[in-house]
C-alpha cells in the first residue's frame, strides 16, 4: 500500500523535473523527503525537517520510539499532519508542502513551508493621498491579510476561506466584521463561490463577474480598491471584503453609485474640505459625460440657446471646418481615447511625452490645419481632464463608454436625444442593485439620515449611525468608532 502510494505520486508528477525526492535512511527503515526547491523555505526545509530526521538516524533511539513520537506530533518542531491519497499529496506537493513519506506507513506527513517570491509592500498607485496612509496591498494573500489585521485589531474580524479554480486554486478570503454586515449578502457570496467553477483566476474581476446578479448593466457592482484602510473603513461601515491571492486588489460589497465617487481623501481632510472636494468631483464626474454631447446637440440643433456673440465665436470658429460637429467631437474623442491608452501601455518614461505631444502639438496641429475648430478642442480637453478626477476606475471607463452613446445621440437628436438618454440612465440606475441595496442610495430610494456621508461630509462625530445601505437594524443604531 505505501509503495503504491509513493509510485503513484511519482507517475502524477512525471514530467515535473524540479521536483526533489530526498532518501533518507532513519533506524534501517527508508524514508523519502519530497518537495519542490523553487516554493519552498528552503531554511525552514533544512533546520526542522532535515536536521531532525539527520540527528534521528544517529540516534540511539529505536523505531517504534520515533514512529510514537510522530504520531503524538513532537517528532518535528513545526506543525505536521497526516495525508492518505495520492492526489492530496501531489496538490499540497504543487501547493509548495513539503512531504515526508515513511515506509510501511499507509500514509505520509506534510509539512507548510511554502515561500512564494513576493514584492514588498509599497506605496499605493492608484489611489494616492497626500495625507494618510501610503501602504498598499500585494500579490502575497497573508501580507494583505496582515495589513488588514493591523488595521482592525479585534476577534470580530472574521474570515472565510475558499479555494478557487481547477488548475490555479487559488485561495480567496472573504472578511467582515461579525455583527455588523447583512447576513443575506454574506449568504448569496457564499453561496456562489462555493458553487464557483472555472479553470482559473488571475485576478479578481474574474470574481466580479461570476458574482454579479444582473450582468446586463456597464456599471460596476463591485468596488476595486488597493488600499488596506480603506477596506478597513468599509468593513466597520457593514460592507464585505473579498481578498485573492495573486492580486493586490480587493474587492467590496455592497457598492453604491456614491460610494464609487469617494475617496480616502475625503476622511483625511477637514469636513469642509473633503464636502468642498466631493462636490467638485461629482460636479465634474457628470460634466465628463454630457459635456461633449451637449456643445454637439446645441451647436449643431439649437444655436439660439447661445448667446449672440458666443455664437458668433464659435460660428467663426466653424467656418472652414469640412466636418459636422458630430464628426469633429467623434475623431477629437477618439484620439484622446487612444493618446490615453497609449500613455498606459507605454513605459512611465515616455509617457508624459506622450501626453505633451498628444495634448498640445497634435491639438494646435489639428487647428491649424482647418480639421478641428478651437471650442472643440476645449471641450475635449475639458471632458479628458475631467474624466481623471473619477476615483474608481471601472467606473470611469462606464462614464467613458456613455459619453460616446450621449455624443451620438446629441449629434443626431439634439438636446431632446441627450435627455431621453440621461432619463433611461437614470431609471436604470433607480432600478439596479448591489447584493439588494439600491445602487442610488440614499437618493433613491431617499435616506435623509444617509446624506450626512454623501455628497457632503459632516464632521465625524455627528456620524453617528452607519449607513442603511450596508448594515440593518440593531446594526445601524451601534455608533460609527
Amino acid at each position: 500500500m505505501a509503495d503504491s502510494l509513493l509510485e503513484g505520486i511519482k507517475q502524477q508528477l512525471e514530467g515535473c523535473t524540479d521536483a526533489v525526492y530526498q532518501s533518507i535512511r532513519v533506524h534501517d527503515h527508508s524514508c523519502m523527503l519530497m518537495y519542490i526547491p523553487s516554493i519552498v523555505d528552503q531554511r525552514s526545509l533544512q533546520d526542522h525537517i532535515n536536521s531532525p530526521l539527520q540527528a534521528e538516524a544517529n540516534s540511539d533511539s529505536d523505531w517504534s520510539e520515533f514512529l510514537e513520537r510522530l504520531d503524538r506530533g513532537s517528532a518535528f518542531a513545526i506543525p505536521y499532519h497526516k495525508a492518505f491519497k495520492i492526489s492530496e499529496v501531489v496538490d499540497l506537493l504543487v501547493a509548495g508542502h513539503a512531504v515526508l513519506y515513511i515506509d510501511g506507513l499507509p500514509f505520509l506527513y506534510y509539512f507548510k513551508i511554502t515561500q512564494y517570491q513576493k514584492r514588498a509592500v509599497s506605496e499605493s498607485q492608484n489611489e494616492l493621498v497626500v495625507v494618510g496612509p501610503q501602504e498598499a496591498f500585494i500579490e502575497d494573500i497573508q501580507s494583505n491579510l496582515s495589513l488588514l489585521r493591523h488595521k482592525i485589531k479585534h476577534p470580530d474580524l472574521k474570515t472565510k476561506h475558499y479555494t478557487i479554480g481547477r488548475y490555479t486554486k487559488t485561495d480567496v478570503y472573504v472578511v467582515y466584521i461579525e455583527g455588523l454586515y447583512k447576513p443575506e449578502v454574506l449568504t448569496e457570496i457564499d453561496q456562489k463561490l462555493h458553487n464557483f467553477s472555472i479553470d482559473g483566476i488571475l485576478g479578481v474581476s474574474y470574481l466580479s463577474e461570476h458574482l454579479k446578479k444582473n450582468g446586463q448593466t456597464p456599471f460596476p457592482l463591485f468596488q476595486y480598491t488597493e488600499r488596506p484602510d480603506s477596506v478597513a473603513a468599509s468593513l466597520m461601515e457593514g460592507r464585505i471584503g473579498i481578498l485573492q491571492d495573486g492580486t493586490p486588489t480587493a474587492l467590496l460589497t455592497p457598492a453604491t453609485f456614491f460610494s464609487l465617487l469617494q475617496s480616502s481623501e475625503d476622511y483625511y481632510q477637514s469636513a469642509y474640505a473633503g464636502s468642498w472636494i466631493r462636490i467638485v468631483r461629482i460636479f465634474f464626474s457628470i460634466l465628463s459625460t454630457i459635456l461633449p454631447s451637449l456643445y454637439v446637440a446645441i451647436t449643431t440643433f439649437h444655436p439660439e440657446i447661445i448667446p449672440y456673440n458666443l455664437l458668433i465665436t464659435i460660428a467663426a470658429a466653424r467656418e472652414n471646418i469640412p466636418f459636422s460637429a458630430l464628426t469633429e467631437a467623434l475623431m477629437m474623442e477618439l484620439t484622446f481615447e487612444a493618446i490615453r491608452e497609449a500613455g498606459t501601455r507605454i513605459p512611465k518614461p515616455v509617457g508624459q511625452t506622450i501626453s505633451i505631444i498628444g495634448g498640445i502639438v497634435i491639438g494646435q496641429a489639428a487647428v491649424q490645419a482647418g480639421i478641428v475648430s478651437a471650442p472643440m478642442v476645449i471641450v475635449v480637453s475639458i471632458t479628458g481632464i475631467a474624466s481623471y478626477i473619477i476615483p474608481h476606475l471601472e467606473l470611469g471607463l462606464t462614464f467613458r463608454l456613455l459619453r460616446f452613446v450621449l455624443l451620438i445621440l446629441g449629434g443626431t437628436m439634439g438636446l431632446m436625444g441627450v435627455f431621453a438618454a440621461t432619463f433611461i440612465i437614470y431609471g436604470h440606475l433607480t432600478n439596479l442593485k448591489s447584493f439588494g441595496t439600491p445602487y442610488l442610495q440614499p437618493v433613491a430610494p431617499l435616506v435623509l439620515q444617509d446624506w450626512k456621508d454623501t455628497i457632503l461630509r459632516v464632521p465625524s462625530p455627528l456620524m453617528k449611525k452607519r449607513s442603511s445601505a450596508y448594515s440593518s437594524g440593531k446594526q445601524r443604531r451601534q455608533a460609527k468608532k
